[in-house]
């Protein structure tokens, strides 16, 4: 299972986004739109980790606004091992900071993320599909850049376990 500290894109940026799903399930493409009962929404993990506690993260993130009102620029798109595609978000300075400080004050509280998250290894996408048909992948890649570039703010951070039912918001 995979839990996550999610932060949201703004109605305009979720709905380019939301859209994009809908045209990579027309196209034979598995998106989250339909993974786990249509709970996923369009976003940014700045963490992830097998479980997250929320309350820990909660706690851990007192007074922190988690990257309400961030700026974000998805401009490319790109593809992890295991077939998952994604839209890149430029890692400006603005959102580096916040991952960092994200980050140092979650460990400082005791909580556990993988290391792909870790500050220096993180790469900060928006996840289209999990599962892309390898004979599909080149053509799910052209439709992503149809959608090019998409402007977001983050309008809010929330605690997430889709498979486990958990969404807490933060901050």
């Amino acid at each position: 299972m995979v839990a996550a500290l999610e932060l949201y894109l703004d109605v305009d940026a979720s709905r380019r986004v939301r859209t994009l799903w809908g045209a990579l399930e027309t196209d034979g493409i598995p998106s989250l739109a339909t993974l786990l009962e249509e709970r996923h929404r369009p976003h940014v993990s700045l963490v992830a980790a097998r479980r997250l506690a929320p309350d820990a993260v909660v706690s851990a993130l007192a007074g922190v606004s988690v990257g309400v009102g961030l700026k974000l620029e998805l401009d490319f798109v790109g593809q992890f091992v295991g077939r998952v595609l994604w839209l890149g978000v430029v890692p400006t300075p603005e959102l580096l900071a916040v991952h960092r400080e994200v980050h140092s004050r979650l460990v400082a509280g005791g909580v556990e993320i993988w290391d792909l998250y870790q500050p220096g290894r993180w790469v900060p996408h928006c996840t289209l599909s999990m599962r892309v048909p390898n004979p599909l992948m080149g053509a799910a890649v052209r439709r992503c850049l149809e959608f090019l570039p998409i402007s977001a703010t983050v309008v809010g951070a929330s605690v997430t376990d889709h498979a486990n039912g958990i969404a807490a918001p933060v901050g």
